[in-house]
């Protein structure tokens, strides 16, 4: 076999992934928050940039008068029919946050300090308190033995007991149990429960209760089943995570990136980027002539920059507007009627429709919501799978779990309806779904077995 050297010349098509191309991607995700959080950030970094003080902007003059800036795309694609559709007037006015509206969080572990201070206490007990609250986790539970408290801060286990008898009648009640008999038995006791089955169920049948397994219950303790079911309706209003009212996180709150309005029977969309600040080149580094070395290199580098993002941003813009435009025309019955008559539809048909990748579709819906007149959804929530149906159409997924949901509230609580008899009333009504699954459905919406949920 005979091996040489040689030249040749190929050409060939490929995708080259620039930090500009992963930085227009990135920004086709984000919500419209982490896109404000984005926006603050490049202004802060790149001098070249600053934010428009009038409407309208002047980013098409702006790119223009930068003639040295390298073009990456073509700016007609995106600006060249209207570069304010489905916008926001921007209003650069003051306004509060609503952040100034909401309250502070306030931790378990200061609320309990507060009332540990209000107690009369000795110095010597106070200090065990603050060591016992210390160790209490955020669902309200004391994470340490009394022997070992004492041990570590050398004092006698009874003077823990004692202390953490008082962090007991704190509120939340049940607060600082050691475990979940404990917390249910606290909470009862202050609540002035003196039913006697209630106590004894919460001492020696929690697992059988959670099992559902009322009527072996009845028989130990020798009382009918609807007197368990009574006392198991009294258990389930006590709090079994007193602590989680009290989280250390601060309050988050859903904005929806797009709002979908019905105005004379047609639907107006608007793109909700007024908290997006508008971005415009600085005219004092528009023209690069008179720079030279390497500070017309670093200019010109964050010319490009500035460039890429503001074009990026209103790509996102538009692409998100054109998925939503789409999702109206193909869920129009969703928007006319409400969530039962949503249709299935996959992210490919949708992508066709638009004329964009299928994966451009998921990009753009991600981490996003829209405001509709039926309330508030996420984007992911219009693409369901489909089950087939005795008329020949298919019904969304969310479509079934809305019936599951309603044979649910209507059943008779005392005898629930089992998964079989969902999917034969379900088969009866045309709908064409197996047993299981009617039961992973069921189980995706957190409603209980047809045994768990039977009243005595």
């Amino acid at each position: 076999m005979r091996m040489d050297y040689g030249l040749k010349l190929e050409v060939a098509h490929k995708l080259v992934m620039t930090p500009q191309l992963r930085q227009a991607i990135a920004i086709l995700q984000l919500s419209s928050l982490e896109l404000s959080e984005v926006v603050e950030k490049e202004l802060l970094e790149n001098p070249v940039l600053e934010v428009e003080d009038k409407e309208g902007g002047e980013t098409e003059e702006a790119v223009a008068a930068a003639p040295e800036v390298h073009d990456y795309f073509e700016w007609a694609e995106y600006f060249g029919d209207g570069r304010d559709i489905g916008s926001v007037p921007v209003d650069r006015t003051e306004k509060q946050s609503f952040e100034s509206f909401t309250a502070t969080t306030v931790s378990l572990e200061e609320h309990l300090e507060f009332q540990l201070h209000l107690a009369v206490l000795e110095p010597r007990a106070r200090s065990v308190g603050l060591y016992l609250i210390g160790c209490i986790d955020d669902n309200g539970y004391l994470c340490c033995s009394t022997e070992e408290a004492a041990t570590r801060l050398g004092v006698s286990t009874e003077l823990v007991e004692d202390v953490l008898a008082v962090l007991q009648t704190f509120e939340p009640a049940g607060v600082g149990a050691r475990d979940l008999r404990e917390c249910l038995a606290i909470q009862a006791v202050q609540r002035g429960i003196q039913d006697a089955v209630v106590f004894t169920i919460i001492d020696r049948y929690l697992d059988d209760l959670a099992a559902g397994k009322y009527k072996g219950i009845a028989e130990k303790l020798g009382v009918t089943a609807h007197r368990v079911q009574q006392a198991v309706d009294i258990i389930r209003t006590l709090d079994p995570k007193p602590g989680r009212a009290f989280g250390k996180n601060s309050l988050t709150y859903i904005l929806p990136d797009v709002t979908v309005e019905r105005i004379n029977g047609n639907y107006i969309i608007t793109v909700n980027d007024t908290d997006v600040p508008r971005l415009t080149i600085n005219p004092s580094y528009r023209r690069l002539g008179d720079m030279d070395g390497e500070a017309r290199k670093f200019i010109e580098g964050r010319l490009n920059s500035a460039v890429w993002l503001i074009r990026s941003i209103e790509q996102r813009r538009r692409t998100l507007y054109n998925v939503v435009a789409a999702l109206v025309d193909l869920q129009r019955e969703f928007f006319d009627c409400g969530p039962k008559h949503l249709k299935p539809l996959t992210m490919k048909k949708l992508a066709d429709r638009v004329g964009i990748h299928e994966s451009t579709v998921s990009r753009a819906i991600a981490n996003k919501y829209v405001a509709t007149p039926h309330g508030l959804f996420s984007l992911r929530t219009f693409f369901s799978s489909s089950i087939a149906a005795s008329g020949g159409e298919d019904i969304a997924a969310s479509k079934v779990k809305s019936e599951i949901r309603e044979l649910v509230a209507r059943e008779d609580a005392s005898q629930p309806l089992s998964d079989q008899a969902l999917t034969d009333i379900l088969n009866q009504r045309g709908i064409t779904v197996s047993r299981r699954t009617v039961a992973k459905y069921r189980e995706e919406m957190g409603i209980l077995a047809s045994c768990k949920r039977k009243r005595y």
